[in-house]
């Protein structure tokens, strides 16, 4: 089977590629080769990774975001409608519907609430291929992940495990949260079975993630296993985490308002859904394992 993976050259998707899955022919796509409408006409599987994510030093336009997370979905859209491929597979965010606290597991109905010009373009693009007449025989499966981390993840357990191993005494020990993740095993075990049982799939939203949240503090614990470091945490005020993170809002600091809230607040999500539909007991790896493999690829560099 031929399958097109459109955005290959970010993290997820190398990673999506070296595991090899089904044995399939994966080929990434790249959008600045005129040959990539070439490549989806002829797999019978799309898999969607474009996208703009969090700009956190504020240096993209709303342009940016709305072309990467909206324009493009509909070209590649209307590339795979009029191909032989079956199933469109469009990675979407946990942040089309929420971004920064939710106490109760997330699940898909749930009435929407994008905040960032990210969120929001991520959810207008959901529209937008819900909206799409289909042919019977095509499918859109349209998968929001939380945080997806792994070997060459560039994002905030990048900056935590920063901070951690150079010795630098964790500032936010004030903070109790819990947080679902998703570690890159299992999305592309999500992918796999996707795949494998498509004919079990309706088109539509789905959540993917770890089976368990796990909390900023035991990701701390991780990170302090794995390099060996004895960092103390410093329980700082939150008033004072927070006045200091407006300032980063302005000035280059480390920590910004978007980056505290994503490593202090409470967000879950349920993957209840998808598991019961492709009949999945419980997902590969747990959070902590997943975790662990990612700490450490940083560890090893």
């Amino acid at each position: 089977m031929n399958i097109s993976v459109l955005g290959a050259s970010g993290f997820v998707g190398k990673n999506l590629i070296k595991a090899g899955l089904l044995d399939h022919n994966f080929q990434g796509a790249s959008l600045r080769d005129p040959s990539w409408k070439k490549n989806v006409e002829t797999s019978e599987v799309v898999i969607n990774l474009i996208g703009k994510a969090h700009d956190h030093q504020g240096t993209a336009s709303e342009n940016d975001y709305y072309f990467a997370n909206v324009e493009l979905v509909k070209e590649i859209f209307n590339v795979f409608i009029y191909s032989k491929a079956k199933l469109f597979i469009h990675i979407s965010s946990i942040a089309a519907l929420e971004e920064f606290e939710s106490q109760i597991p997330l699940q898909e109905q749930r009435d929407c609430n994008p905040v960032s010009v990210y969120g929001k373009t991520k959810r207008e693009a959901e529209k937008w291929l819900l909206e799409q007449k289909l042919p019977e025989d095509k499918k859109v499966i349209i998968l929001r992940p939380p945080m997806i981390h792994g070997p060459g993840d560039k994002g905030n357990l990048g900056l935590l495990y920063k901070i951690i191993s150079k010795g630098i005494p964790y500032p936010l020990e004030s903070f109790d949260n819990n947080r679902s993740f998703l570690s890159i095993d299992n999305f592309n075990f999500y992918i796999s079975e996707i795949i494998k049982n498509n004919d079990k799939m309706i088109s539509g939203i789905y959540h993917i993630c770890d089976d368990e949240p796990i909390s900023t503090k035991s990701i701390i614990t991780i990170i302090k296993n794995v390099t060996h470091k004895k960092t103390i945490s410093l329980s700082i005020p939150k008033s004072v985490i927070l006045g200091i993170a407006k300032i980063g809002d302005i000035l280059p600091l480390p920590i910004n308002t978007k980056r505290v809230k994503k490593m202090t607040s409470n967000l879950l999500v349920s993957n209840q859904k998808i598991k019961s539909i492709l009949k999945i007991d419980k997902m590969p790896i747990t959070a902590e394992q997943g975790l662990v493999k990612t700490i450490k690829s940083f560890h090893s560099k």
